[in-house]
């Protein structure tokens, strides 16, 4: 019951990115509430026109010709605030693509509260017209246009919060801010739950299956082009039992699959056919990548503003160490947690489905390794990563030790090759022995002691004073 609601849950994570990267959805649905409000608004006033209800002393009175100014002035004013909002919108996306990066645009796409102050004055325009259609030679639907009167009062609140909303989410800790914590989501939702130990596990061995494929089985293309986006494992596990066979995928979210090209292997050869058909309903493509099954496509994203940030043109030092410390703080969560499911089983638990995800060693490659080449002969970053690294070797378990030394191995012959003064060189080599120390477990918990001074927590003080989160202090 646990994995059928987990893939449930998955399911639902594709589909709540899907509708939320786009700048329709909420509009449309607000415009929708409107129309739903203006029944109900005008039902009331035709009601009221024929004495059967009556209405409150607040509501506003009036004669058609009156009520008609209202609304157009309204109507009028609204549309020139929305045209307004749209230009600050493309204004903070061209910002957006040109400074942190064209990848970065979806996370203001997706954002809720462009979304809604964009669906708030369409909807209030909206209705604002409705109702000044609905106005007669004497008929007044006075409750109406006492309700479009309080919609653009709540309409000037919402712009003060767009104005202060935008201002605060173009700031670069915010966006790099807030790709972490879509990250962290992305890895809870994709963390392999551990089996119970009572699950059925019948068959052959990974192993032999893998033995097979190889000899054995047949090649199923691509059907179309595009990075692959989503995959519906339990879809494909259900397709295999029926044809009582194993499939292999050879991508995994985030891989751009080329049409005509191998994408999955099939054995037995038979059934490869009938499975390749109905490959293109299991897979999703498209031109981007998201965050769905694919969390390193988030810290690509974070590694990506960090070496534009180091780029000669930039040259904005403290955006890479911002950007380190996240990345840092989300390969913790991942060291920790990020144990993919390699093989998916059938009720009988035979293996049917043997996928290909992003092992822990890569993840900590790829968040390391082209900052640290943009990083040459600034001990500043390199000192950064060592203390990322020195974190996550705190709590990651003895056996993903290894690719952390071989990271801090290569920032330090960066660090000897590169930095040309020897203080610098000393206190990055200080954070170097410290990981190295803390590896050897030789340390006490409260932090490693290097040659040069203790590390604290806010690392390691040398004979040229504290050493701080941006580095040394002379």
């Amino acid at each position: 019951m646990s994995i059928a609601l987990r893939r449930f849950a998955v399911e639902s994570d594709w589909r709540d990115e899907a509708l939320r990267t786009n700048l329709w959805l909420i509009p449309a649905i607000e415009s929708v509430a409107a129309v739903g409000l203006f029944a109900l608004t005008l039902s009331i006033d035709q009601a009221a026109s024929r004495h059967a209800v009556i209405l409150p002393s607040w509501v506003i009175s009036g004669s058609p010709d009156a009520a008609r100014q209202i609304l157009a002035a309204l109507a009028a004013a609204i549309i020139t605030v929305v045209g307004v909002v749209f230009s600050i919108v493309l204004v903070v996306l061209t910002l957006a693509s040109t400074q942190f990066g064209p990848r970065m645009l979806r996370t203001f796409i997706r954002d809720r509260g462009t979304q809604v102050t964009l669906g708030t004055f369409v909807a209030t325009f909206f209705y604002s017209v409705l109702v000044l259609i609905s106005i007669g030679s004497t008929f007044v639907p006075h409750l109406s246009v006492t309700v479009a009167v309080a919609a653009t009062a709540v309409d000037l609140g919402v712009l003060i919060y767009f104005i202060h909303h935008t201002a605060t989410a173009i700031q670069l800790p915010a966006v790099i801010a807030s790709i972490a914590r879509d990250l962290a989501g992305a890895i809870d939702a994709e963390t392999a739950e551990p089996p119970p130990r009572d699950r059925l596990v019948n068959g052959p061995s990974l192993e032999i299956l893998q033995a097979r494929l190889d000899k054995e089985g047949r090649v199923v293309t691509a059907p179309a082009g595009g990075y692959l986006r989503f995959v519906r494992h339990a879809t494909l596990v259900r397709i295999a039992a029926e044809h009582d066979a194993v499939i292999r995928l050879h991508y995994r979210p985030g891989h751009f699959l080329t049409r005509a090209h191998p994408m999955a292997t099939v054995y037995p050869p038979e059934a490869a056919e009938t499975i390749g058909r109905q490959l293109a309903r299991v897979h999703i493509t498209g031109p981007l990548r998201t965050l769905s099954q694919d969390i390193a496509f988030g810290l690509d994203q974070l590694v990506e503003i960090g070496i534009r940030a180091l780029s000669p043109a930039v040259n904005d030092t403290f955006t890479a160490l911002t950007c380190v410390d996240w990345i840092g703080d989300s390969l913790v969560k991942i060291a920790v947690e990020w144990h993919p499911l390699v093989c998916h089983r059938d009720e009988d638990g035979e293996i049917r489905l043997i996928t290909a995800p992003v092992s822990y060693e890569r993840l900590v490659q790829r968040s390391f390794e082209k900052i640290r080449q943009a990083a040459s002969g600034m001990p500043a970053v390199l000192i950064r990563q060592l203390d990322a690294l020195y974190k996550v070797m705190a709590v990651a378990p003895a056996d993903r030790f290894q690719v952390l030394l071989d990271q801090a191995a290569m920032i330090q012959r960066l660090n000897l090759r590169t930095v040309p003064e020897a203080a610098d060189q000393a206190d990055v080599t200080a954070r170097y022995e410290a990981l190295l120390a803390l590896h050897e477990g030789s340390v006490p918990s409260r932090g490693p002691v290097g040659p040069v001074g203790p590390v604290g927590p806010v690392g390691p003080v040398g004979p040229l004073g504290p050493v701080g989160p941006a580095g040394p202090v002379t």
